[in-house]
């Protein structure tokens, strides 16, 4: 015959006067352990600790003093050094120049442009710019940022940055502001 809990009395009472038996194999594992943690105890106790202390001011004094073994050289043989990647060279006349003002100085990008085209580079075209720009400085798409570094050197001009909205990713585009070296 089943027993059933009483209408007064939750079943969960009943669950909880009962305990928790935990299964034979945990137990069984948990008597081995600590059986031999304790056998390892007694048997290493009275051993001496096998750690040793390294003192580094030792170790960088042993390394500085002579030592008294005869030591071997091993023969050097000289390794090649790797040769420096080349710098690309830039090509001024290959690289297309655009020269713009922004500034309220009359004929600064014609100059500019001037400039440009004296030391070598192919300056196709100038014209004012409308927007807000910090200072003076040329934009390079991705594959011309060694010939945008190049000509800012070769102009003075102290700021280079990534060509950005609608500057054209063929050439480099500068654009001038009243600080641009004259």
């Amino acid at each position: 015959m089943a027993s059933f809990p009483s209408p007064g009395r939750p079943a969960s009472r009943r669950r909880d006067e009962r305990g928790v038996a935990f299964p034979s194999p945990l137990v069984m594992l948990s008597v081995l352990a600590v059986a031999m943690a304790s056998i390892t105890f007694v048997a290493t106790r009275d051993q001496a600790p096998t750690e040793r202390r390294v003192d580094t001011a030792t170790i960088a004094s042993a390394d500085q003093s002579p030592s008294a073994e005869p030591s071997q050289t091993v023969a050097e043989t000289p390794s090649p050094e790797p040769k420096p990647k080349p710098k690309p060279q830039v090509k001024r006349g290959e690289v297309y120049v655009e020269v713009y003002n922004n500034s309220g100085i009359r004929g600064l990008a014609a100059e500019t442009a001037a400039k440009a085209t004296g030391v070598g580079w192919a300056v196709v075209g100038e014209d004012n710019w409308q927007g807000l720009i910090p200072t003076s400085t040329v934009y390079f798409p991705p594959r011309l940022k060694a010939a945008g570094k190049q000509l800012a050197l070769d102009l003075g001009i102290k700021r280079t940055a990534p060509a950005v909205g609608v500057m054209k990713r063929d050439r480099l585009t500068i654009i001038l502001t009243a600080d641009a070296p004259r």
